[in-house]
């Protein structure tokens, strides 16, 4: 019966892929109720798993040679049953959303095709029971990537963002693959359950490698394997340096960047480190490297949200640095944290993107909030459930951000001394946070209008199908954080969990958690007073700090760093490869060819002139050569 989660989503893919041309505009009779049955479907494997079981489902075996055994199985315990429940949710309502998003575009059945491929595939990421099936969904949530952020083709920059994510996560994917082989040179297995049992066993095995400077370094076989590993968790949930896809991502539809860019694809790296954590805990250093590039990815993420224009790319960047603290906590340990804020960011984070979507329709798809302003009381759904998704991701008390972001502070600090130094970045992080989201809300929604007059008097609240899902999401956002995610997630890593819950750390937890609330509520109180009560002082700020500003406002120039070190000297290199190579010496040799048997007809042309006499000319010249070689020789 599980085996249909999946499955759902992919009948629906066949049937739109096959007769989307047909079905068109009612492409939505197919996928929805399909996802939502995927939904039901995971909501009973969540009770079944919650009752003590452990689903584990062969569904086809490829092929066996010896030790290799190619299948596709099913997995379900604790971790993958949560994974179940934020993917399907998600993806349902982000389903019933594009029916009033996408209403009259072209491509309409296409796109509901590429988000039900993306559901299908994340599911069976999800659902792996072994490294290999991982690896192959893995790629292809990368490909539904692709297609849906390039949905709209015809737009350059659109075309641009789908290869810029697709390129930088092949670069990932290309260490994850290398340490998918070193897995099965060590272990002679891919799956899961007889990989870890082995993994203690094989704790003290080391590989030689070339050192930068010559000779060799004896380097443990986990930290090679797990680093790799992480390698393609740094491309797909974009931390640093391969953080810069995600962003520019944005070009796609306001449903996919929830969808993908918010909930579930980013996530699959965090997933990935989280499922392997038997793993990453016999490599001390591989985890240093986790929690240090999760650390950095907050801070930069967090300091380039404070000045973006675009509505969407401030929310992106928003994800970047939520994606940080929970790699950070997985590399401190505290794996039960950084799932727990994964979960409660997936409802808040969708709502949050899927709210700025409803803006871009209300204003006719215009992003730059200086163009906004004054929208609260004309899309009164939509602000109040923005204002619900900002408050959680500032971690205002009782939002479900509040419990697990201090979750995983109060876990990170209790890991030890680097733990500490990174919880206080952490801290500094979230008052950054907690302000820039309500930068965004008190810029978009307060204030004098700055909307172009033509639409000023059209602006509404948009159809049902786009304001049911804010719902929904914004009472997720607060619900989630009492239903008890720790204690049902605490068993899946009760071996070598680094971190605990808040209520066993006594006065330093409590302290902590006090400690990051006033960050939050400071945070808010500075986005008031700011872009409220002193809407002069952004621009004073920006031309009082104007390499600061400017360096944020342009991503750290980390686009133009990768363009000059890596994207133009590969275009001059291909330049003159193709000159010298293609040009010079393939085309010149087809060419060399075809130029000489041109040359041979031109020749031959000449001897067959179609005139009698020049052949008895060459005849009698004939006879005269003969006879002269008869007598000379």
């Amino acid at each position: 019966m599980y085996a249909l989660i999946p499955l759902l989503p992919l009948a629906a893919f066949l049937v739109l892929g096959l007769a989307g041309s047909r079905i068109k505009e009612r492409a939505h009779l197919v996928a929805v109720p399909a996802v939502v049955v995927s939904w039901v479907l995971a909501v009973a494997a969540f009770i079944e798993v919650a009752q003590g079981r452990v689903i584990a489902q062969p569904l086809y075996t490829w092929m066996t040679s010896g030790l290799l055994d190619i299948h596709i199985g099913l997995y379900i315990d604790r971790l993958t049953a949560v994974m179940l429940l934020l993917v399907t949710t998600v993806s349902s309502l982000v389903h019933i959303y594009t029916i009033g998003y996408m209403h009259g575009e072209t491509g309409y059945a296409r796109f509901f095709s590429y988000i039900a491929l993306f559901t299908f595939s994340m599911l069976m990421l999800v659902l792996a029971d072994n490294l290999l099936q991982l690896f192959v969904f893995w790629e292809a949530v990368g490909l539904c990537s692709y297609l849906l952020i390039g949905h709209w083709y015809e737009r350059g920059s659109a075309c641009a963002a789908a290869t810029k994510a697709f390129l930088v996560n092949r670069v990932g994917d290309f260490g994850f693959m290398l340490g998918l082989l070193l897995v099965w040179t060590s272990f002679g297995t891919l799956n899961y359950l007889e990989i870890f049992p082995a993994a203690h066993e094989a704790a003290n095995q080391t590989i030689n490698l070339l050192g930068p400077f010559g000779g060799t370094w004896d380097v443990s076989v986990f930290t090679l394997i797990c680093l790799l590993l992480f390698t393609g968790a740094i491309g797909k949930s974009a931390q640093v340096p391969l953080h810069v896809w995600l962003p520019d991502a944005m070009e796609g539809p306001t449903p996919i960047s929830a969808l993908i860019h918010a909930a579930t694809m980013v996530t699959a790296g965090v997933f990935m480190v989280a499922r392997l954590a038997p793993l990453y805990n016999l490599s001390p250093t591989a985890m240093t490297v986790v929690a240090l590039v999760g650390a950095a990815t907050m801070v930069l993420g967090a300091t380039i949200a404070l000045t973006q224009t675009d509505i969407k790319r401030v929310v992106a960047y928003s994800t970047v640095s939520q994606l940080g603290y929970m790699v950070m906590a997985c590399g401190l340990g505290a794996y039960t944290a950084g799932m727990y804020h994964l979960l409660t960011h997936g409802a808040f984070k969708a709502l949050l993107f899927l709210g700025c979507g409803s803006v871009i329709v209300a204003l006719h798809h215009e992003q730059d909030m200086r163009h906004m302003g004054g929208l609260k009381d004309k899309l009164p759904v939509t602000y109040w459930t923005f204002v619900v998704g900002s408050l959680a991701l500032a971690g205002f008390p009782l939002t479900a951000g509040f419990f697990s972001k201090d979750d995983l502070l109060v876990s990170a600090w209790s890991s030890g001394s680097l733990g500490q130094i990174l919880t206080i970045l952490g801290l500094l992080t979230a008052l950054m946070t907690a302000f820039y989201s309500f930068r965004l809300v008190f810029v978009t929604f307060w204030g004098p209008s700055h909307v172009d007059p033509h639409h000023a008097k059209h602006i509404h609240e948009p159809s049902k199908t786009i304001t049911m899902p804010l719902i929904v999401l914004a009472v997720l956002s607060i619900v989630a954080g009492y239903i008890g995610i720790p204690s049902f997630l605490e068993p899946v890593f009760a071996h070598g969990e680094g971190g605990a819950t808040p209520h066993d750390h006594g006065a330093a937890g409590l302290g902590i958690m006090i400690v990051a609330t006033l960050m939050g509520l400071t945070g808010i109180a500075g986005a008031y007073y700011v872009y409220v009560l002193n809407p002069h002082l952004p621009d004073q700020f920006a031309r009082q700090w104007k390499s600061l500003y400017e360096g944020s406002l342009n991503k750290w120039y980390v686009d133009e760093a990768y363009d000059r070190a890596f994207v133009r000297p590969t275009f001059t290199a291909a330049a003159e490869m193709w000159k010298r190579i293609d040009v010079a010496i393939i085309d010149g040799a087809v060419n060399g060819v075809a130029r000489g048997i041109a040359w041979g007809g031109w020749l031959l042309r000449l001897v067959q002139s179609g005139q009698t006499q020049h052949y008895a000319l060459a005849m009698a010249l004939g006879v005269v050569i003969l006879v002269t070689v008869f007598l000379v020789f």
